[in-house]
């Protein structure tokens, strides 16, 4: 009898901040048809502004061992007196591979254990289901619902979303932590 093969070990992921010079696939990946249902696209300027107002933290998402790029990611408040930390935006190429379940573990700490966060929330539309799904997955409890506020309008629709916010407190992650929910990214 021959013993199980080995799981193959995930590729690398890291987040490493966001060069102007790559604010032409940030752009693309964003504007790409299978993400464009899911949020309200920003222009260069918008870009260029959480690349460089301290309040924000904008990465590039790298995978594999030479890093290419996947995605990025976009935290607001980093700065905020209220310790309260939001995943702006989080928008990658592939789907399905746990690239976003990684991601999302790395945020939750740096928010935590590098920003201090007391809470860190997003806002997610309710037509995403599989992010929706993840979030609660990884600890993020709905909060409530801002009913029909978000616009869609493209040759499939033409009507309106929600947007679901969700939240995790800087304890409720410690909980997490101890109960070995936590696992490294």
């Amino acid at each position: 009898m021959s013993s199980p093969l080995p799981l193959p070990l995930p590729l690398p992921l890291r987040l490493r901040p966001t060069m102007l010079s790559d604010l032409d696939f940030v752009l693309s990946v964003e504007n790409d048809p299978s993400n464009l249902p899911f949020l309200t696209p920003w222009d260069r300027t918008q870009h260029e502004g959480a690349v460089r107002f301290p309040d924000f933290r904008h990465f590039i998402v790298e995978v594999g061992s030479e890093g290419a790029r996947d995605g990025f990611v976009i935290l607001q408040g980093c700065r905020s007196p209220n310790r309260s930390v939001e995943l702006k935006r989080l928008v990658l190429q592939r789907k399905g591979q746990g690239l976003g379940r990684r991601c999302v573990r790395l945020l939750k700490q740096m928010a935590f254990r590098d920003l201090h966060a007391h809470r860190f929330w997003l806002g997610a539309r309710l037509l995403n289901a599989r992010a929706l799904a993840l979030y609660g997955h990884e600890g993020f409890v709905e909060e409530g619902r801002l009913r029909e506020n978000v616009r869609i309008s493209t040759d499939l629709a033409d009507g309106y979303d929600s947007l679901v916010l969700m939240s995790l407190l800087d304890r409720e992650y410690e909980a997490r932590q101890a109960l070995g929910l936590e696992a490294t990214a």
